[in-house]
Order: C-alpha cells, then structure tokens, then sequence
C-alpha cells in the first residue's frame, strides 16, 4: 500500500530521517553523513509517497521493489526501512554494532525487504534489471527502482545493463541517481566526468528527468510522468547538496565525513531548529 501523506507530513519526515542519520554515525564517529543527508528527500518520497508496499507482508510480490546499489549509505536506508515500519526504530541505536543486523553494507541477511546484497558497486542494476523483465514476462503490475551514485556510474557495468533495459523497452523500471557530485576519490567533475549523461541516457532509450533532488513536490511530479511513460524505462537525475539540512555541513564535499561528538551536537541542533 501507499503512504498517503500531504508535503508538509513528507518534509517533517524527511527531517526525522536526518536526524536519525546523524545519531547513527555519532557514536562511530565517521561515516556516509554528508550523503545520507542529501539523499533524505529522495528516500523519503520513494518510501513514503510513491512506492506501494507493505511492511506487514515484505514478502508481498506485487510490492514495488526499491534497490539501493551503493549499499554503503546505510545510514540513511535504515533510518527509511525503521521509520516505514520494517522493523523498530529502536534498533537504529545498534548500527555497525558487533553484532548489529545493521551493518555497513545492507545485505539480504536483514530481510526480504533487502531486494539484493548489493556490495559491489554496479551490480544491483543489473538484478533490477531481471527483477522488472520477469515481472513483465508474469504480467505484474509490480514497478522497480533503483537509486544509484554518480560515482556508481564509472562502473562499465552499469552501461552494460542500461543498454539491456533501454533495448528491452522496460517501462516498469526507474533509475534515479543520487547525483551529488563526488565519489571516493574526489570532485566527479575531477575524477571522471559522466556529462553528457542526459543525452547519453537518452541514447539507451530511456525516458530522461532532471530535477532537484531535495525538492520533494518536483520529486513526486517527476514520479507521476515516470509512471505514464510506456515502452520506455526512466532515468531521473537527481541533483542532491551534500549534507542538505544542517548548513554547517551543506556542500562539504567528503566521502566519508570525520564526526567527532561535537560536531554531532551541532548538527542535531542545526535541523531542530529548521
């Protein structure tokens, strides 16, 4: 089932997911901050407006199936999972614990609501891919997304497994990136710049979106196009500021961001306070 929430429910929970992000990595020290902060609206309109499933049946198989591929930015994957009512928010305070199901890289260990263990960079695309051609070969209605890194797409098999999608014409597929701008490495622009992507993706037969990965509404309006487009998969290019929501931190371009006790205070204080 969906969610049904009006915009300002949606921002009020994207910002409970904020906070969760920064009291999960607070306690280690480091960690994806910056990323899991930018990414909160898309994960927040994903989870709680446009995707339909259901928490108390994981295992539904006409769920929408959500794969995160750069399986490292866990923080913000969990806190979404518990907030959605996959398991309890509780257990957020345990994350990369010894012990912990809450590890680094989410992996299918956590549950069927895990769609792959998606450790390797470039891969979950690929299982997304046969996921959404064996629901359309079964008639489903079922539709499939999948949230990549832009530094992701430096992986060879990414294109690989665009052209398959764009050339089986998979319209119940929906690729959107966490476009940020930096990867482990450093400043994409830098490292090795994807432009011209629209026009690249646009080359594979996807149906091609550019918006403002932190404006939930343009989010959920570029969802509605997604849906209606036939014969197409889609790609949306979601342009995210690191650290979005605490603005000490915003546009600090670290991969993995040092965040010693106090700087964890003053970031909590600083979305409180939004």
């Amino acid at each position: 089932m969906k969610e049904n929430h009006n915009l300002n429910e949606l921002q009020e929970i994207a910002k409970r997911l904020r906070l969760h992000v920064v009291d999960m990595i607070a306690p280690s020290g480091q960690g994806y901050v910056q990323q899991g902060l930018g990414a909160a609206d898309i994960f927040t309109s994903l989870y709680f407006a446009e995707a339909t499933m259901d928490p108390a049946n994981p295992n539904w198989e006409d769920r929408d199936r959500i794969f995160l591929t750069t399986a490292h930015n866990t923080a913000i994957f969990y806190a979404t999972l518990a907030e959605r009512g996959f398991f309890p928010v509780k257990e957020l305070a345990t994350y990369v614990n010894d012990g912990s199901t809450l590890e680094i890289n989410s992996s299918e260990r956590m549950g069927t609501f895990v769609e792959a263990t998606c450790g390797s960079l470039g891969q979950g695309l690929s299982v997304a891919i046969g996921c959404a051609l064996s629901a359309k070969r079964q008639g489903r209605s079922s539709r499939f997304y999948v949230i990549l890194g832009d530094g992701e797409m430096q992986e060879g098999q990414i294109w690989e497994a665009a052209m398959f999608a764009g050339a089986k014409g998979l319209d119940n597929l929906c690729l959107i990136v966490d476009y940020n701008f930096v990867q482990s490495e450093g400043s994409m622009d830098k490292v090795m710049s994807l432009e011209p992507l629209m026009e690249k993706m646009q080359s594979f037969n996807f149906d091609c979106h550019e918006v403002d990965g932190n404006d939930i509404a343009s989010l959920l309006n570029t969802f509605t196009k997604v849906r209606e487009t036939k014969n197409k998969p889609s790609f949306i290019k979601a342009n995210t500021l690191m650290g979005k929501g605490v603005p000490s931190l915003e546009g600090l371009m670290f991969h993995q961001l040092r965040f010693p006790e106090e700087v964890a205070r003053s970031a909590r204080a600083e979305l409180e306070a939004e």
